[in-house]
């Protein structure tokens, strides 16, 4: 039995968890703690991130406006602004007119552009929405994960502390029949053999007392890690609605990926399109003539329209065909998980349908092995069981109890598992 408890004990994979609250009596007090901690915080932030880079790309599609100041000095005398051929003949005849010529002109403005056609433009645009619908799906997938964890530590703690409670009800079981051997090897009816035997299966139980105190701590500090509560016992948990299979939505977000990866080997070859963009300029000069010293302020506008039409250029092949690696590369892995995906989740649905059966199963060994411990104990005060043979059944009877608290615990773990791989919502789930 010694062995056995150790087994359960070390073999058993505790998933970890915060607590120490008093009050906390619901699963959902733990799921909203959850939701404002600094982990949920951190995954938002990427949710974050890519909605600003959406608007950065969709803010491309907007016009820019420029105000400009600027001073300008020449060695010799240069046009402030453009001035007709007329008007310059009679500028040139009438020597008290101003001609707009100057060696030092200060100048201001405003310059606007907006793209008319830049295909690759909306293309990135609709890449960034896809990045940000990728991230929020990511967020989310990720705070379903979370939630899983703390619904799979809180039941490992409420596995050890049945285990705590089956450890020290066999402890007092056993604190009795050493009463009753005490008189026995007293009145010569036992050796004293039996007691020492008795005394070291005690220590043994205090020992494996001690060793789960440690590992509930280590429980109760990852709820507290993802919650900051500190749990003192654990919550109840009860299942509310029924796990429903379907499609994978954890693997909605790489999908997302790959839908803004084909988004943006396409927004590569079209910067290989050309491209329309309207500009407009309004410039005020001032300065003084320089052939009477008179001071000038003029302005003039100016608007237009550019085309550009890319005819070679050997970079933006590579970035085509690296852009189309990376969708190659992200497709392979879709598929690499989707299959990792599946064989998981066939595995932990035909688990779930076994584990099920073996409560039903543990359920009624208990029920059979107090009944042939109660026999064994009559047994063992009637002389016809020797003190070994009597405490192997007190060690069947607790290790079956093991079994079984381990078991329920074994089926929340499975349970939110699948929750998070179909994508149900684990807060309407467990309550």
């Amino acid at each position: 039995m010694k062995s056995k408890i150790r087994i359960l004990l070390l073999l058993f994979g505790l998933i970890t968890a915060h607590g120490f609250a008093q009050g906390v009596r619901n699963i959902s007090v733990l799921f909203d703690s959850l939701k404002v901690n600094p982990v949920t915080l951190g995954q938002r932030f990427a949710a974050d991130k890519a909605l600003q880079y959406k608007k950065i790309a969709t803010g491309n599609l907007y016009p820019e406006l420029f105000a400009f100041g600027k001073y300008d000095y020449s060695s010799s005398p240069a046009a402030m602004s453009p001035v007709p051929p007329n008007d310059l003949i009679q500028m040139v005849k009438d020597h008290s007119a101003a001609q707009p010529f100057s060696e030092n002109i200060l100048r201001g403005g405003v310059n606007v552009s907006m793209p008319l056609f830049v295909k690759a433009v909306y293309t990135s645009a609709a890449k960034a929405q896809k990045m940000y619908e990728a991230a929020s799906l990511k967020a989310d997938i990720d705070l379903q994960k979370n939630e899983a964890i703390l619904v799979g530590a809180n039941a490992n703690l409420i596995y050890m502390q049945n285990l705590e409670a089956a450890i020290q009800s066999k402890r007092k079981s056993l604190e009795k029949m050493k009463e009753l051997i005490t008189l026995k090897v007293n009145n010569g009816r036992a050796p004293e053999s039996a007691l020492l035997v008795m005394n070291a299966n005690i220590n043994e139980l205090k020992l494996n007392l001690s060793q789960l105190q440690i590992k509930k701590e280590k429980v109760r500090a990852t709820i507290y890690a993802l919650t900051n509560i500190q749990l003192d016992s654990a919550v109840t948990l009860t299942q509310n609605a029924k796990f429903v299979n379907g499609d994978f939505v954890v693997l909605q977000p790489l999908e997302k990926t790959i839908e803004a990866s084909r988004l943006s080997v396409r927004a590569e070859k079209e910067k290989l399109y050309p491209s329309l963009v309207a500009q407009a300029n309004y410039v005020y000069n001032h300065g003084q003539s320089y052939n009477n010293n008179k001071i000038i302020n003029n302005d003039y506008t100016t608007a237009g329209l550019t085309l550009k039409i890319p005819i070679f250029g050997k970079p933006q092949y590579s970035k085509i065909k690296l852009k189309n690696i990376e969708l190659e590369e992200q497709k392979n892995e879709l598929e690499k998980m989707r299959l990792e995906i599946t064989a998981q989740a066939n595995q932990l649905e035909k688990s779930l349908n076994i584990i099920n059966k073996s409560i039903q199963l543990n359920e009624s060994s208990i029920q059979s092995k107090q009944k042939l411990l109660n026999i064994a104990k009559e047994s063992y005060l009637k002389d016809r069981m020797t003190v070994e043979d009597y405490l192997k059944y007190e060690d069947d009877l607790l290790f079956e109890k093991a079994k079984l608290y381990q078991t329920q615990a074994q089926r929340w773990q499975t349970l939110m598992q699948l929750a998070v791989i179909y994508g149900n919502n684990i807060e309407n789930l467990v309550k």
